[in-house]
């Protein structure tokens, strides 16, 4: 994602990156580039030029584009050069200083709050444009009941619409947020039971195409403050099967298939190729334990930040091994295997 320091919004920034990942980096890497630079909302980045280096898409990530103008060149710009436009649906003049879920549980603990109209209201209009200018957008990280309704809305008349949902909004509510522990505080917020059951009910008819982490790093420091002071975000790499698997599959929620599928739809939405298991393809495989219980964070994290919101969560079911473009990139720390 762009929002790093320095912004990537240039070509030379994204250079320097694709050619650090080349030297470095152990799995296939891609970048998304800015839509505006610095992530300000003002001004358009060169896309085309961008996108010719091998940006993915362009996104201004945990920000909106909330100057419809702005959109709407974004949009002409992006039919132009391809890609697609990934984007944080929020409006900033409804959410304000929200820290959480507008509703009952941040009436009771004094916190305020975000409604889910700030997310969804963004949608329709982003739809909306999307459909008078004939371009491609892909929503990220959709929370509430209300957008899976406008999603599935502009599908319906033909946009050309793809959205995601986030491993933590489909296993939690606002109700784990009564603690005020500021790991599970995240943008957008988790929501209500019926937000999630929505979610759900997307993944299942389809109106939701994939499951991505949202991952978030954050140093320790930066989150050990009052709730209302903490930035945003959760890491969720390597709890997203198993969040999934254990809350959805186990109960006869949704079938594991869905899941995998769900889970390894992204690239796909992107325009970029899809790994498949085929003779003389590079193995892209990953070696699971369904069975397995574990407790999240007991053993220390692979990330170097431990943000992570379902921290002492028990979980069934385990990723052992990673094998991507044909080598072995990822060994659970208590099995010892070869990589021969």
């Amino acid at each position: 994602m762009p929002n790093t320091d320095p912004v990537v919004d240039s070509a030379p920034i994204l250079n320097a990156l694709l050619d650090a990942a080349a030297r470095e980096a152990r799995v296939p890497v891609g970048f998304t580039a800015a839509i505006t630079r610095g992530l300000a909302g003002r001004e358009l980045t060169d896309m085309a030029e961008l996108r010719a280096l091998g940006a993915a898409a362009f996104t201004d990530d945990g920000r909106p584009v909330a100057d419809a103008g702005v959109f709407r060149r974004a949009l002409q710009y992006q039919r132009l050069c391809g890609g697609v436009l990934a984007l944080h649906e929020e409006d900033p003049a409804l959410s304000g200083s929200g820290a959480m879920h507008e509703g009952e549980v941040s009436a009771l603990l004094g916190v305020t709050g975000i409604p889910s109209v700030s997310e969804s209201t963004m949608i329709a209009r982003d739809c909306a444009l999307a459909e008078y200018e004939g371009a491609r957008i892909h929503l990220q990280h959709l929370s509430a009941r209300e957008s899976v309704v406008a999603a599935a809305a502009a599908k319906a008349r033909g946009v050309q619409v793809t959205c995601e949902v986030s491993p933590h909004h489909l296993t939690m509510t606002d109700e784990d947020v009564r603690g005020l522990d500021t790991r599970r505080k995240m943008n957008p917020p988790l929501r209500a039971a019926l937000d999630r059951q929505t979610l759900v009910e997307g993944l299942r008819s389809g109106v939701v195409d994939c499951i991505a982490t949202d991952h978030a790093p954050h140093a320790r420091d930066e989150k050990e403050v009052p709730f209302e002071q903490a930035p945003m975000g959760t890491t969720g790499l390597e709890t997203a099967f198993a969040a999934v698997h254990t809350d959805l599959v186990v109960p006869g929620t949704l079938e594991l298939g869905l899941v995998v599928e769900k889970m390894t739809a992204g690239l796909g939405l992107l325009g970029l190729l899809v790994p498949k298991i085929a003779a003389g393809e590079p193995a892209n495989l990953v070696l699971v334990d369904l069975a397995a219980e574990w407790t999240v964070g007991e053993s220390g994290y692979e990330s170097r930040s431990d943000n992570c919101c379902l921290a002492g969560r028990r979980l069934k079911g385990r990723v052992l091994l990673t094998v991507a473009a044909g080598a072995v990139v990822y060994r659970e720390r208590s099995i010892m295997l070869s990589a021969a």
